[in-house]
């Protein structure tokens, strides 16, 4: 399948450049996305079909969605960019699912305190958080995992 014209390939046509915060964001955005769809899909699965907990659902969404994010993250969100712990990659994984862990609680924290206590529906409850907790995890993965600038200007000063 040709990339440039495929969904994906137009959905990156219309994106700004990488390099950018903007550009990264909204690559972000998308790759959130992608991932929440996976995590509210689950979340849906294991609360209706299977009958488990609501929190215990939003861990087994959350985790899903997390798979995703990571793996988009790194080849598509902030590919532009050098990675921090790049020769130490198990650390780098480390810090992302400490990040990850960090979001996880705060959306448990949300859930909780929205269904649990002001007796919010749990989807729009799911939303709600999942809005919150991309911000969190954005600014999160771009401060500590990633260097200001681009990878081939860093490799060009080192030559």
């Amino acid at each position: 399948m040709d990339l440039d014209n495929s969904i994906l390939g137009k959905i990156k046509s219309m994106l700004p450049s990488r390099q950018g915060i903007v550009g990264q964001f909204l690559r972000y955005f998308v790759t959130g996305g992608l991932a929440f769809v996976v995590d509210f899909g689950a979340f849906a699965l294991a609360l209706y079909y299977f009958d488990i907990h609501y929190l215990i659902s939003n861990l087994i969404g959350l985790a899903a969605g997390n798979v995703v994010n990571y793996l988009l993250t790194i080849r598509w969100v902030f590919s532009t960019e050098k990675r921090k712990m790049e020769k130490y990659v198990f650390l780098e994984v480390t810090v992302f699912v400490l990040i990850s862990l960090f979001g996880m609680g705060l959306n448990e924290l949300l859930m909780y305190i929205f269904v649990g206590i002001l007796l919010i529906q749990e989807m729009v409850s799911k939303v709600v958080a999942a809005i919150i907790v991309l911000l969190y995890n954005f600014l999160a993965r771009k401060f500590i995992l990633f260097r200001s600038g681009n990878k081939k200007s860093d490799l060009q000063g080192a030559l």
